[in-house]
């Protein structure tokens, strides 16, 4: 399964995932399905499934779009999203499991941006040694999503189930806000010399308009502060008592960051 990352709209990225054996193709959160035709042709593959995280409209703009031109193609999305996304077929629930190409992925129910919102996970293979973690706006590359819909205990238990994957996952999230993101953790975890060290290096690639989208969890567990609610640094610079009033701590000043 290769993955293609495509860039959308600002910031939005957008994931088409190849079969090269079968010259077949799923994409993850069409918002704009332009960019995705044009992936799709230079591969010349057959797009067969839509995989939507959430039912925001930079998500799902393309699905319909998609399906006119690959009527065959079976859309995906959380059975709370029923009614919310357009074509949607097949209404997954946690522990639900959906296949491309020779991968399996375990969908995951991740509320808090949104109350329907889940993930896909595909566990690492006797030839793919890692995991990859299409996530949605639930977990950002140095961040995580606005509350829109959940609350901080849901979003805080749908991060903590990220972090329980193993460090050697890619984390495709759908937008570019790492930079933004990282400068904002430096102010509340100033000694932590990983989250130093990360922010030079994004700062870098971003002046050269380099992605820094996949992520790696390792990495993410180390640095990012929304997945680190339980450390006492982090809970002495927002004054929080637990990890629920530590997150919606975070969340409340990065909102405002």
């Amino acid at each position: 399964m290769d993955i293609h990352r495509v860039k959308a709209f600002r910031d939005n990225y957008i994931f088409v995932l190849f079969d090269r054996r079968r010259n077949s193709a799923a994409v993850v959160d069409p918002g704009d399905a332009s960019p995705v035709l044009k992936c799709l042709d230079d591969l010349g593959a057959t797009l067969t499934a839509i995989f939507n995280t959430h039912h925001h409209s930079d998500h799902i703009g393309g699905n319909q779009a998609l399906l006119q031109r690959f009527p065959q193609a079976v859309v995906y999305g959380g059975a709370e999203d029923r009614g919310r996304i357009p074509g949607q077929q097949v209404f997954l629930r946690e522990g639900d499991t959906v296949t491309f190409a020779d991968r399996l992925g375990e969908v995951i129910f991740v509320p808090g941006h949104t109350r329907a919102h889940i993930a896909y996970y595909f566990p690492p293979t006797p030839t793919a040694a890692g995991g990859e973690l299409f996530c949605g706006d639930t977990l950002f590359a140095g961040g995580c999503g606005r509350l829109f819909e959940g609350t901080p205990a849901e979003m805080v238990d749908s991060l903590r189930k990220f972090r329980q994957l193993p460090d050697h996952t890619r984390v495709w999230c759908a937008h570019e806000y790492t930079l933004k993101n990282l400068e904002f953790a430096i102010t509340v975890d100033a000694a932590n010399p990983n989250l130093q060290e990360r922010l030079k290096a994004v700062q870098i690639a971003r002046s050269q308009d380099r992605a820094t989208v996949p992520s790696d969890l390792g990495i993410e567990k180390l640095t990012n502060p929304f997945l680190r609610w339980d450390q006492p640094a982090l809970q002495a610079a927002v004054n929080g008592q637990t990890p629920e009033q530590t997150f919606a701590r975070l969340r409340g000043q990065k909102d405002m960051f």
